[in-house]
């Protein structure tokens, strides 16, 4: 026997104008699209009745993300639902690397390797970048900006600057 519902979604004329207004907006994004639809989709008045496991199932989302809308929706209102809030924590706020950054850890993978090394590492890379950038850089940053540009450091021959990779090694 199923749960009896502990949110009841009745939505007004303007509330449903404004998902739709939303919905038919190019410029929304996929999250608050999906957002909107799903709310229309749990309206009491004019929704289809799908369960919340289902609506899950058929917008390709967890379960506990329809009770997250629901939620928001009751305690936030419709405002809540159609803007896109950004977290402070999430990896594109989190760059440390910037253009700037990147070109100069290309141009440093790029210049000789160091004496007595034969080639760059990314322990080498890292060690140069503490001293060369003003952002502190680890590995996995350098890793990434390298693997990026398609850098490939272990298939050097000695002595000469690292190679892109090409489509066909």
């Amino acid at each position: 026997m199923a749960r009896p519902k502990t949110y009841i979604i009745k939505l007004n004329d303007d509330e449903r104008a404004t998902l739709q207004k939303t919905i038919r907006n190019k410029k929304t994004c996929k999250t608050v699209l999906k957002r909107c639809q799903i709310l229309l989709e749990l309206d009491e008045g004019q929704g289809t009745g799908l369960t919340h496991a289902q609506l899950a199932h058929s917008y390709a989302v967890c379960p506990a993300t329809i009770t997250n809308i629901v939620q928001s929706y009751v305690k936030n209102g419709i405002k809540d639902i159609i803007r896109y809030n950004i977290s402070p924590n999430s990896s594109a706020a989190l760059r440390k690397v910037d253009g700037r950054a990147e070109a100069r850890i290309i141009q440093m993978a790029c210049s000789p390797a160091p004496e007595g090394h034969s080639r760059w590492t990314l322990r080498l890379l890292e060690e140069k970048a503490r001293v060369e950038l003003d952002v502190p850089v680890g590995r996995e940053a350098i890793r990434q900006t390298l693997k990026k540009m398609n850098f490939d450091l272990t298939k050097m021959p000695t002595g000469a600057s690292p190679q892109r990779k090409t489509q066909n090694s």
